[in-house]
């Protein structure tokens, strides 16, 4: 018992003075602890095993180290144990196998090593020489963690946070970054206040995250600068200082940190902090584009597609799209689906374009859900499906996305994938409205206008439009400008018309280029001004606005505005006259009836008045009338003379129905009817004609188709004589009136 507690003494002292510690502190005698390890002491061998392995009063020689710590872990001490699985993890002195690594790693872990422990878990983690098992490395973690080991501790908090193996528990999270963050782990620090500034398991305080971003930035961590960065840039934690931002950015930037390299960038981009400088942005983009960074790539090929401080480029803009799409960054997966779409970069290809969009879309991506949408809708890339059209576009609409939000109005406008519905149109165009799209903008308010899916509001529809309006819509000013002019939802107001019909008239809004053509014309809301007026109706006529080419026409027949021409006024009635304007029919015609700035024609003439008269138009219906009677461009047809003098009285033209009544009363074309003649003159008569009021006098005088009536005469022959009709004058004296 004496021996056995004598040699356990001597193991004991030999144990406390040959340790890693006494070595660094020169506290080491060399040649004792070779003598020791001979001797079989463990402790001594594993010191012995280390100083092989690090050269440590020794040459380096990991064979060496191999041995001593394989004469170590035979009599289990757990150190050597888990050095020698370091040494066939990394194949140091030994051929390298990770199975080996974790046997010894295990050995070590049971003896109660915390380093052993944390190699064993981290072996479970990645799966290395053992299979994955997030909840053996879970368990090993805790063991290594609650020895204090400051990595197991990190790496435990991130388990608890991420649910690895585990239930998530961001409060326990926080608990184990704060051991590992306390004991100078400076990634456990960042971490740390990645909870903090988010709120993630501990109440979210942007003083503590500042606290822990600095200590960790202290140690070096650069992505704890860039947090910083964050936090002086929004003013989190720390008064806003767009300089001190910088100044943190920079630091961790010029090191090599990518997302550092990024936000500066960004800051030069947009002139935040710093003077704009799209060169430099370009090239800090670059910097962390080069290292893998799928925000910068993405940016960068941005900057190359719009050639922005650097030569515009679309196959660059391509390539840098193409690194982050594949990195599974969806906006460069829309933005590569575009360039497939539009052929920019590389050739088109609907295809690509919509597995792009697709891969974008999956992940929430609104823009390109809706650009998958369209695809749909059209058929390009897939097979066309207006239900999977939109089906997508109200994925994006639903996020808020507003160009989903006005397609989605249009499919429901229309029927198209879904069943027609006035009042979802209308819903989904006024959601698009409110987020400022024009063209949604106009359509809320076209909807409040007719009462169209919604209760109709004349002064709603005026705000809608002048929203519109005030931002450049032509038809919302177009469109503004006609309520203005009716009073509708506004009170009425000429000049604020014409103000509204000339902004859009001057986007080239053809309509409206015809309605202020008007307001100069009459000088309505403006000054009476003809030249104006000529100049606006001609540039809606060449955008073959038919009213403005017959207005134009008369401007030129009348010499209005522009110097008279015949010529012009021709060619301006023919334009009008091909769309089937039946005035410019009828003007044509006249024309050539009078030899206006051409050789006079009746055969021209009257064909011209056929058409205008085909179409209704009673003032040539009564001059093709005239020509069947006379004869004149056209063989003599009385019969058909009277059936178009009829047309044009049917509709109340006043000489046509006196020429009616002459035809009855002179059997003129028509069975020959007194009572007819009478009942159509006495219709001219009524709207002032001089000729139907003498000739209904006689009537009445004569007994013609009435009794005879001399009071009845009388009157009629007075009305005539008040217009000068000498006929009428004549019976009055000839009656003694």
């Amino acid at each position: 018992m004496t021996e056995k507690n004598s040699v356990s003494e001597t193991e004991t002292n030999v144990g406390n003075r040959f340790t890693r510690e006494s070595i660094l502190k020169r506290e080491f005698d060399m040649k004792q602890c070779l003598a020791a390890a001979e001797e079989g002491d463990a402790s001594a061998q594993d010191v012995l095993g280390d100083c092989y392995q690090y050269g440590w009063n020794v040459r380096k020689d990991y064979v060496q180290a191999v041995a001593w710590y394989e004469k170590a872990s035979a009599q289990g001490h757990a150190a050597a144990q888990r050095s020698l699985g370091w040494c066939y993890e990394n194949g140091y002195g030994v051929e390298r196998s990770r199975e080996k690594a974790v046997y010894w790693y295990r050995k070590g872990a049971e003896g109660g090593d915390a380093d052993a422990q944390h190699n064993l878990a981290t072996s479970y983690d990645f799966g290395n020489g053992v299979a994955q098992d997030k909840c053996e490395a879970l368990k090993w973690y805790r063991a290594a963690a609650e020895q204090g080991h400051e990595l197991s501790q990190y790496n435990l908090a991130v388990f608890c946070q991420c649910g690895y193996g585990m239930e998530i528990d961001l409060e326990e999270g926080v608990k184990w970054y704060i051991k590992s963050a306390d004991q100078g782990y400076w990634e456990a620090q960042y971490n740390l206040g990645n909870c903090y500034f988010h709120g993630r398991g501990v109440a979210q305080d942007y003083e503590q995250a500042v606290k822990w971003y600095k200590r960790a930035a202290e140690q070096g961590g650069l992505v704890a600068f860039n947090m910083l960065g964050v936090c002086y840039a929004l003013g989190k934690g720390v008064e806003q200082d767009y300089a001190a931002a910088i100044r943190c950015y920079r630091e961790a930037a010029e090191k090599g940190e990518c997302t550092s390299q990024y936000n500066l960038a960004a800051y030069y981009y947009d002139g935040t902090g710093v003077p704009q400088d799209y060169g430099k942005a370009v090239e800090w983009y670059e910097k962390s584009a080069q290292q893998g960074y799928a925000e910068a790539q993405c940016q960068l090929g941005i900057c190359y597609e719009k050639g922005t401080g650097v030569a515009q480029n679309d196959t660059q803009a391509v390539m840098w799209y193409e690194k982050a799409a594949l990195k599974g960054l969806p906006d460069a997966q829309f933005y590569l689906a575009s360039c497939y779409k539009d052929g920019k970069g590389v050739d088109q290809d609907y295809g690509k374009a919509v597995e792009w969009y697709r891969k974008a879309a999956e992940q929430g991506d609104a823009e390109a859900q809706t650009d998958l949408g369209w695809c749909y809708e059209n058929g390009k890339g897939v097979e066309q499906d207006t239900v999977l059209a939109v089906e997508w576009c109200k994925k994006a609409a639903e996020q808020g996305a507003v160009q989903a939000q006005y397609n989605l109005g249009i499919y429901y406008e229309k029927g198209m994938g879904v069943e027609a519905d006035a009042v979802q149109a209308a819903q989904w165009y006024e959601k698009a409205a409110e987020q400022g799209h024009l063209d949604a903008q106009f359509e809320t308010a076209c909807r409040y206008r007719d009462g169209n899916g919604m209760k109709q509001d004349y002064g709603k529809a005026v705000q809608w439009f002048r929203k519109a309006a005030e931002k450049g819509h032509s038809n919302a000013q177009y469109c503004l400008g006609i309520r203005y002019g009716k009073g509708e939802g506004v009170e009425q107001d000429s000049a604020q018309a014409a103000r509204w019909f000339k902004e859009a008239a001057r986007q080239g809004h053809r309509e409206a280029q015809h309605e202020i053509s008007i307001c100069y014309y009459w000088g309505k809301g403006v000054d009476e001004d003809k030249e104006e007026a000529a100049k606006w109706f001609e540039e809606a006529a060449l955008q073959g606005h038919v009213d403005a080419q017959y207005n134009l026409a008369c401007c030129y027949k009348k010499g209005e505005g522009v110097s008279q021409d015949y010529g012009k006024a021709l060619e301006w009635f023919q334009k009008a006259a091909k769309q089937g304007y039946a005035d410019a029919q009828y003007n044509i015609g006249y024309i050539y009836k009078n030899g206006e700035g051409v050789e006079q024609g009746n055969e021209e003439a009257a064909a011209w008045y056929l058409k205008a008269a085909k179409q209704g138009h009673m003032e040539a219906q009564n001059g093709l009338g005239y020509f069947y009677k006379t004869g004149e461009g056209v063989e003599q047809d009385k019969a058909k003379s009277f059936k178009w003098y009829k047309k044009a009285a049917m509709q109340g033209h006043m000489s046509a129905q006196l020429n009616v009544g002459f035809c009855y009363i002179t059997g003129s074309g028509v069975k020959q009817d007194d009572t007819e003649a009478v009942v159509w003159f006495e219709k001219a008569a009524e709207q002032g004609s001089a000729f139907a009021q003498v000739n209904l006098g006689l009537c009445y005088e004569s007994g013609r188709g009435v009794e005879p009536d001399i009071d009845m005469a009388v009157e009629w022959y007075e009305k005539a004589a008040e217009q000068g009709n000498e006929k009428a004058q004549a019976a009055l004296d000839r009656l003694g009136y």
